[in-house]
């Protein structure tokens, strides 16, 4: 059960918001869930204390969950995929000033260092579907349908440089993965070869090898001294934010 004090930071400092899942994905059927994503800036009083505020939070709605901006920031950096998905959601529902600037960071964010990271992932995903065949015969086809997805939106970012996470005019071969149409032999083979091509492609990369660390630091920075200016009291605002001589 979420907080008070967590509900309080995702529903009065949230600055982004967004849809992702199959909704974002352009996977959606009828009994899709929505799953909400978000990133809220903590008070930078609240980092002052010995108790600091929560680097996440789940809720307050059902598959909500939002992370702090430093701490999405950090997770961006190492080219996490479901937080870089989320800086490329098309379905945007709320953003501010502070969200707006960190989108257009989205660029900051992207390297080479995402071939490491999805592929990891998806290797990962790929031994749990593995061990779903051998125990019960089959995988969880909707699993093994995301992990195509991801499979192929790396590759395709790898070979441009853009990140995009609708799957366009793969979305009914994807959507018979789901039903289980697809031979799991077939679909051993597609992973394959989207594993060879994320290797071929990183090579080529017009993506850098790292994240432009510089820049989303400076923008974390900025960001916490507007924060503190806009909490301190008139009379610190007034004298350059700091504190009478006594």
């Amino acid at each position: 059960m979420i907080s008070a004090p967590g509900e309080a930071l995702v529903r009065d400092h949230t600055v982004y918001a967004c849809v992702m899942g199959s909704r974002a994905f352009g996977l959606a059927t009828q009994d899709s869930d929505t799953d909400r994503r978000g990133v809220f800036l903590a008070p930078t009083e609240l980092f002052w204390r010995f108790e600091k505020p929560p680097t996440h939070v789940e809720g307050p709605a059902p598959e909500q969950f939002s992370w702090e901006l430093e701490r999405f920031c950090e997770l961006a950096l190492r080219a996490n995929p479901n937080v870089l998905e989320c800086l490329h959601s098309p379905l945007v529902e709320s953003v501010d000033d502070t969200g707006r600037e960190l989108l257009a960071l989205r660029a900051a964010f992207l390297s080479r260092l995402a071939h490491g990271t999805f592929v990891r992932y998806a290797r990962g995903q790929r031994r749990k579907l593995e061990a779903d065949v051998r125990v019960h015969g089959a995988p969880r086809w909707k699993h093994a349908m995301h992990l195509l997805r991801l499979l192929a939106s790396s590759r395709d970012l790898l070979r441009t440089g853009e990140l995009r996470i609708d799957v366009g005019g793969a979305r009914d071969e994807l959507l018979a993965v789901k039903r289980g149409e697809v031979p799991w032999a077939e679909v051993e083979r597609r992973m394959d070869r989207l594993g060879e091509e994320n290797d071929e492609a990183v090579a080529r990369s017009p993506l850098p090898p790292g994240p432009d660390r510089a820049a989303v630091e400076d923008f974390l920075v900025r960001t916490r001294r507007a924060s503190a200016r806009a909490e301190a009291p008139d009379g610190l605002r007034a004298s350059g934010d700091r504190p009478p001589r006594p």
